[in-house]
């Protein structure tokens, strides 16, 4: 008999027991074979979800996904550094980050992932771009981060081939919100990317995976004590999703809030501070910076200077976007054929912002996925967001939807509409940071 089965590990999840190193090899193992089945991946994933591992379990399993493929070595003239987010609505901090730590020194090999549940996907929104390609083999990972100190790339074949499994599992089984399984998969693919440092943001509120301050501690503390225990140095932000970063949520038109803020026409205020917030602590990290202030006053340069905006522009035509994208970008971004008004209901402040039901409506409108084999619209979404604490008229636009009928368009006002909270009150928005962990 073999030493382990899928049927017998999934029975033992169920029932809550405790599941041994080597039988979470071997599960993982089975994933990037094939040996699991869809089903069994499915079976597991909601096991995990609804008993949990514990945290020998946790770091378990994230060494089995780590293990299941290969991993990165690098031999540069400066510090390998990432970032990751644990996901929310409006979040694009990623395609800022990355340029901006690559003009300060930095080395930044960013394996990113796709939408997944209600919050979108820095892979999705890059392909908003024509000609924007994520998979790299290893060999032209290796010459573009070389050539232009940043790429941000899908993990390949043979990069935590067990996480590719499950991550498209849990999108689809509603299975995302768990501490296990997002440690897991976060890590297995950061620390086959071969990194030195690595700085978190863990999101909090609303529109995160994590509801409670609490709850994002936990996962914080899981991810810094896991990522440092296997050698690479992590400090991890908490911040705030009770409102969505961007005032924009949908793949092209985060796409284009990027390029307000890189070029300067427009800069988000929200986007610019935990971007260089981010920043600095990974600055900070590799050794680039005294620490996180000056890290993080290195990365606004680089913002303001233009040099950002430079390495974005190689970035894109280094992985077949255009190579005039930085000067030309509002005319090669798609454009839904149907805009229209969210109108206010009710004069009063904002009270509240169910973020999540935000990501829902962009998801429905064909900016995610509710099935794993979905095309993505690139260009859908909502923009011109209202905010937490902004003062609005009866019939003043709280949102714009951008649609691919008139049909979907009417459906989205009216979810955008049930996702407010209005009031009388005077509303001071949440801190952008709640916390920073450090092990």
């Amino acid at each position: 008999m073999p030493e382990f089965d899928a049927r017998a590990i999934l029975a033992d999840l169920r029932q809550g027991k405790p599941v041994s190193a080597g039988a979470l090899a071997w599960f993982a193992r089975g994933l990037a074979s094939g040996e699991v089945s869809d089903a069994q991946a499915g079976a597991f994933a909601m096991a995990v979800c609804l008993r949990g591992l514990g945290e020998e379990g946790r770091v378990a399993l994230t060494r089995a996904m780590l293990a299941s493929g290969g991993r990165l070595d690098w031999d540069l003239p400066g510090p390998v550094l990432d970032k990751h987010s644990t996901g929310g609505i409006g979040d694009c901090v990623s395609l800022l980050l990355a340029p901006a730590l690559a003009a300060c020194g930095a080395y930044v090999p960013m394996i990113s992932g796709r939408g997944l549940g209600h919050t979108g996907g820095t892979l999705d929104k890059l392909e908003a771009i024509p000609g924007f390609r994520s998979a790299l083999s290893e060999a032209d990972l290796r010459q573009q981060v070389l050539e232009c100190r940043a790429a941000i790339v899908s993990a390949s074949a043979e990069i935590a081939p067990a996480d590719r499994r499950l991550y498209a599992v849990r999108d689809v089984t509603g299975t995302v919100e768990s501490l296990d399984l997002i440690t897991a998969s976060i890590l297995s693919k950061k620390l086959a990317a071969g990194l030195e440092g690595l700085v978190l943001d863990v999101k909090l509120g609303s529109g995160a995976f994590m509801k409670t301050e609490a709850e994002a501690r936990a996962l914080a503390q899981a991810l810094v004590s896991t990522a440092q225990g296997a050698g690479c140095m992590t400090t991890a932000l908490i911040t705030d999703m009770n409102q969505p970063l961007a005032h924009a949520a949908g793949n092209a038109l985060e796409v284009i809030a990027v390029m307000e803020t890189l070029t300067g026409t427009s800069v988000n205020p929200a986007l610019w501070d935990l971007t260089t917030a981010l920043g600095g602590e990974a600055l900070a990290l590799g050794g680039l910076a005294a620490d996180a202030e000056d890290g993080a006053a290195r990365i606004g340069a680089a913002l303001e200077s233009g040099a950002a905006a430079e390495y974005f522009g190689k970035m894109i035509a280094a992985q077949g976007g255009p190579a005039d994208f930085v000067d030309r970008w509002p005319d090669r971004l798609p454009a839904a054929p149907v805009v229209v008004p969210v109108p206010c209901p009710a004069a009063g402040v904002v009270q509240r912002i169910d973020a999540e039901a935000l990501g829902q409506v962009v998801v429905h409108l064909g900016g995610g996925r509710l099935r794993g084999d979905d095309r993505i619209n690139p260009s859908v979404g909502l923009s011109e967001i209202a905010g937490l604490g902004e003062v609005l008229m009866a019939g003043e636009p709280m949102a714009m939807v951008h649609a691919a009928t008139e049909a979907a368009a009417q459906a989205a006002v009216q979810a955008v509409q049930a996702a407010y909270g209005l009031g009388e009150a005077e509303l001071d928005p949440p801190p952008l940071i709640h916390a920073r962990i450090t092990g």
